[in-house]
């Protein structure tokens, strides 16, 4: 039905619309977490705030599973090559997680003031870390990932894992903290009234602004850095071929593709503005129509790094020619194409599932609520 090089094109974005949905929906209870122990001063409160994401969390890790699934399947290599570059990133990141499962399952089975802000303080832990991690790696795609192909295509990572907290990388960690953190907020403040409501206003207000200026500031710093550019020509639409091209490290390579694509301007302005008129809404009360544009500013953050790394998917600062492009790490037409049939089934049946869910949850969470639920809650 498509020809490979739009297959190609196809399942970048299909990727990308994975990641974003992966930010949107998990990102949402990671941000909850994240302002837990901040926002909840005591035990009602912070039962309130984890009862608002406790009956979706787990349904939300859908897109998270989902997005890895379809990196192993449509970039083979990628997956082989992160997955070994970053793997003590990405331990942290699992060991972070482990405490978010356990700490909403037993923090209410013990009725113990210090067991109960332990767990909360796990559930942060849980929260945070990995939206750091996620950042950081983001981060450090743009500074190119030390690893080279030897001639059986054997990827060899030659960094270590405190290469990656370089400072570029530790600011796009922030921004991705931030990001999240606004994200949750905005849905925390639909979900809950009265005191609870209006520190959430407050913490997502300082997020969002947080957000902003280091989002412009990281847009500033990958403007004046050198970015990987291929500079041969490339079969867009033939066999994958890793080696087969020719790729050069140029100043301001990574505002290529805003040059070519006037449109693409949109995503930074959007990834600027939306936060802005998301501190309005909630000052306002509309909190489900901040939810909505917050969550646009989850996709624009993640489209405009998407659009500068184009068609860049892990560029290699060891053996610049040795990058992985959307064009040559990618599997075979047949299995793209089978693929693609599985999202155009599933991806509508996971969304129809996820809205239903909840729109029967839907609500506020009270004081009252609770009391009347103390054994079975969170």
């Amino acid at each position: 039905m498509f020809d490979y090089e739009t297959l190609k094109i196809i399942w970048w974005l299909l990727v990308g619309v994975l990641l974003i949905g992966f930010a949107i929906m998990d990102g949402h209870d990671i941000g909850v977490c994240t302002l837990l122990p901040f926002v909840g001063k005591n035990d009602e409160e912070r039962r309130i705030i984890v009862t608002t994401v406790g009956a979706h969390w787990e349904g939300n890790q859908v897109w998270f599973i989902t997005a890895g699934g379809a990196l192993f399947a449509a970039w083979p290599m990628v997956y082989a090559t992160a997955f070994s570059g970053f793997y003590w990133a990405m331990m942290a990141v699992l060991w972070a997680m482990f405490f978010r499962p356990v700490g909403f399952k037993y923090r209410n089975m013990i009725k113990d003031q210090r067991w109960r802000n332990s767990w909360d303080w796990g559930l942060f832990i849980g929260s945070f870390v990995p939206a750091v991690v996620f950042g950081v790696a983001f981060g450090n795609l743009f500074l190119g990932v030390p690893f080279s192909f030897d001639s059986n295509l054997l990827s060899t990572y030659t960094g270590t894992f405190w290469q990656l907290l370089n400072p570029f990388a530790i600011l796009c960690g922030l921004v991705s903290a931030a990001l999240l953190t606004m994200q949750g907020g905005t849905f925390l403040a639909h979900r809950t009234l009265g005191i609870i409501q209006e520190r959430t206003i407050r913490y997502t207000t300082l997020s969002a602004i947080a957000l902003v200026i280091m989002f412009v500031g990281a847009g500033f710093w990958i403007q004046a850095m050198d970015g990987y550019v291929i500079t041969s020509a490339v079969d867009k639409g033939g066999f994958p071929n890793v080696l087969g091209k020719e790729v050069a490290l140029q100043s301001g390579g990574w505002m290529t593709n805003f040059a070519t694509y006037p449109w693409a301007w949109a995503f930074p302005v959007l990834g600027v503005v939306m936060p802005l008129i998301t501190v309005v809404l909630l000052r306002m009360g509309q909190t489900l129509a901040s939810f909505i544009t917050s969550s646009i500013t989850v996709l624009s953050v993640i489209m405009t790094a998407g659009v500068a790394l184009f068609p860049f998917v892990i560029p290699s600062s060891t053996h610049p020619n040795a990058s992985l492009t959307a064009w040559d790490s990618v599997s075979s037409h047949l299995t793209l194409m089978v693929m693609l049939y599985a999202v155009v089934i599933f991806i509508p049946l996971i969304v129809m599932y996820t809205s239903w869910a909840y729109s029967i949850m839907r609500g506020k969470v009270t004081a009252a609520y609770m009391r009347e639920n103390s054994e079975s809650g969170y």
